[in-house]
């Protein structure tokens, strides 16, 4: 499998369990080590790979250890930290973390609950770790565009001097990205500010900001969702202007064609960029789509085509060859899959990552269309 499709995998693990992980040693159990063994690509059972409460002689506490050190090369080249899941992830709690840092060749250390993993470096003072991370991956929102990264500090594609390179440019992108996403949630009072001084003439008075504190976030909200349209339409190669966002609970008319020669019952409804809204939950689900069926088919030949009712997900972008709809209108989400005749059937799902709990009928469908 991919980076890709194993770090997905696991967050659908993550989700479905972690409610049950009531102990540390339980979450190094079940996430943590299938992170290490999994997605990094270490044998978790073979101590020249990984080595279990591992301790170092020199400049360290006597009795402390650290959790897992990772070997590549015949070196330390990677600690892991683990904490409860659900745990804040505090380096104050791990100072053996940067005690070990400083008298081991690792570059890389690891903070995780099993759900969050915060990678750090020394990229401020040479063999000191960082006190801010270079890469997080949380689990409950994957980043994909963390994840080619990530496979450089796979076993078999480790590549250690490549992420200390872009350490530093993850680094503070990482953090703008967090602090953006901290704003367009609940803006704070300098960044109302600085909006309503951008468009509003006059003197910002307690009252206008009080306004601006509404307009705001509306305003994010439908710039971001403006952006994915036009990105969605970028990739089915439609150039009109992007699909303007409208509220969900907007009513939806359809008018709907029979297309030609798709899956008995099939109608396609009509395009109307005023009434097509794609979500950021489709925008997943197609992602993950795409992850599981890479493998059978070029992942190019895989397009989306958003409707009214249901996202659409089809091979060569044709309309006769179904690969999944996403039903996600709706409070109970389903995924919609065919067998051998087309026939549509309907899963309900939870969540766009419990789609790889059905990958496997995706794959057959797929291999029906390929041969």
């Amino acid at each position: 499998m991919s980076i890709n499709e194993r770090v997905y995998e696991l967050a659908n693990k993550v989700r479905q369990q972690k409610a049950a992980i009531e102990t540390e040693e339980a979450t190094k159990n079940a996430f943590v080590m299938p992170f290490i063994g999994t997605v990094l690509g270490y044998d978790v059972f073979n101590p020249s790979e990984v080595i279990p409460e591992f301790t170092a002689d020199v400049g360290v506490k006597k009795g402390e250890k650290i959790d897992y050190a990772l070997v590549h090369g015949g070196q330390v080249q990677i600690l892991v930290e683990a904490k409860k899941i659900g745990a804040p992830l505090r380096l104050e709690h791990s100072s053996q973390l940067f005690r070990y840092f400083s008298v081991t060749n690792a570059r890389v250390a690891v903070l995780t609950n099993g759900e969050v993993y915060e990678f750090y470096t020394d990229l401020d003072a040479p063999n000191k770790m960082d006190e801010k991370p270079f890469l997080v991956l949380d689990l409950a929102s994957v980043d994909a565009t963390l994840l080619p990264e990530l496979g450089k500090l796979t076993r078999e594609s480790f590549d250690l001097d490549s992420v200390i390179n872009a350490a530093g440019e993850l680094k503070y992108i990482g953090q703008i990205k967090r602090a953006l996403a901290a704003e367009f949630r609940d803006p704070s009072t300098d960044w109302v500010k600085f909006f309503a001084s951008r468009v509003y003439e006059k003197n910002v008075t307690s009252k206008v900001r009080e306004q601006f504190e509404t307009l705001v976030p509306k305003a994010a909200t439908q710039f971001l969702n403006e952006q994915v349209n036009a990105r969605l339409k970028t990739a089915l190669g439609d150039d009109t202007a992007s699909v303007p966002a409208v509220p969900a609970e907007a009513t939806r008319t359809t008018a709907v064609a029979v297309a030609d020669g798709a899956p008995a019952g099939d109608v396609e409804e009509s395009r109307s960029t005023k009434l097509v809204v794609t979500t950021d939950d489709e925008i997943e689900g197609f992602q993950i789509v795409r992850a599981i069926v890479c493998s059978d088919v070029d992942v190019d030949r895989v397009a989306a085509r958003d409707t009214q009712t249901y996202f659409g997900v089809l091979l060569d972008d044709n309309n006769r060859k179904p690969i999944a709809r996403l039903w996600f209108n709706r409070n109970q989400k389903y995924l919609g899959v065919f067998d051998e005749n087309k026939n549509e059937t309907r899963l309900p799902i939870g969540s766009p990552q419990d789609i790889y709990g059905h990958a496997d009928v995706l794959r057959r469908t797929v291999a029906n269309y390929v041969g």
